[in-house]
């Protein structure tokens, strides 16, 4: 059976081991990237796709004749056309909570950077500041408990129940929005509600038509004028620009980003402002520690094994 993996470069940084992907695949060819005019080639005579962020979209699913099986090397399944997938019986499937406690902790590791204001006080205890200080301490910049205050999570999967666990242990309060689209539910609130409420919002809700542009400018004046926004999900869920607007009018306390609306932003983003205020970005880098990089190749593994063996793990069609 004919398999490639088309930017195995996204996963490995010859760190991980890919043997157990050889062992249920022995004919697989790792590329380490594929450009966007070879991919047509790279796949028209293979029975495995397996890749990370490439697309995938309906006309190239018809052109690849072979191709019974695409293993996402993720959890997101936005760059694959899964309605062309299923009309071509072409089955697809994903990994998840390979990455739960690396994206858990990327988002702590944010929060506590801004909330601590630690770039500041770094800088005032190097540059002189501290030593000609009068007091033994330095009180230039506020710094706020995070217990008692409130974290609002929209997108409660595995993600965002780990990230609120983590939060009730800081004694927080913890509020979960609504389902973008779809039905209220007694134990969460709406959207627009969570926002003006929350002291720290967390986004960790896939991509859809019904979230891409969700924290627009409207929303975005709906939160307190100190509280922080992290966005480790999907780019396209808020509006870059008026991000960059709130921060720079100070009507926003701060930012933590690891996800933009294009990547690599090749054109440039309006969030790679340096002068924007209290905002820290990360190249998508949250899902990355090595432990969760080897478990998704582990993971792909076993999707593909219990697909030659006719089941449905990890099946999303």
């Amino acid at each position: 059976m004919r398999a490639v993996f088309l930017d195995y470069d996204t996963v490995d940084q010859d760190d991980l081991d890919a043997g157990p992907l050889r062992a249920v695949l022995p004919d697989l060819e790792l590329r380490g990237a594929t450009g966007d005019e070879q991919i047509d080639a790279a796949i028209a005579d293979v029975d495995v796709v397996l890749l990370n962020k490439l697309v995938l979209d309906a006309a190239r699913l018809r052109r690849a004749g072979r191709l019974r099986l695409i293993a996402l090397a993720a959890t997101g399944t936005d760059n694959v056309d899964l309605a062309a997938a299923a009309e071509l019986g072409i089955a697809v499937c994903n990994v998840r909570g390979y990455c739960t406690a690396s994206v858990v902790q990327h988002v702590w590791a944010m929060i506590l950077y801004l909330t601590q204001r630690l770039p500041e006080y770094r800088a005032l205890a190097v540059d002189g500041s501290w030593a000609g200080s009068a007091q033994f301490t330095m009180l230039s910049l506020p710094i706020r408990e995070l217990a008692g205050r409130t974290l609002g999570i929209v997108g409660w999967g595995e993600l965002g129940r780990g990230v609120g666990s983590v939060a009730r242990a800081f004694g927080m309060h913890v509020i979960v929005a609504n389902r973008p689209g779809g039905p209220s539910q007694a134990d969460r609130c709406d959207l627009d509600d969570l926002l003006a409420r929350a002291d720290v919002v967390s986004l960790h809700c896939p991509l859809t038509e019904a979230t891409r542009g969700m924290i627009d400018a409207r929303r975005l004046g709906l939160m307190k004028r100190d509280a922080l926004l992290i966005n480790t999900a999907r780019g396209g869920l808020l509006d870059g620009h008026a991000l960059a607007a709130a921060l720079k009018a100070g009507a926003l306390g701060g930012a933590g980003i690891d996800v933009l609306a294009r990547e690599p932003p090749a054109g440039g983003d309006p969030l790679l402002d340096p002068a924007i205020p209290n905002l820290l970005v990360t190249p998508h880098v949250a899902w990355a520690a090595r432990e969760a990089r080897q478990r998704c190749i582990d993971m792909m593994a076993d999707n593909v094994r219990d697909f030659l063996a006719g089941g449905r793990l990890g099946r999303v069609v």
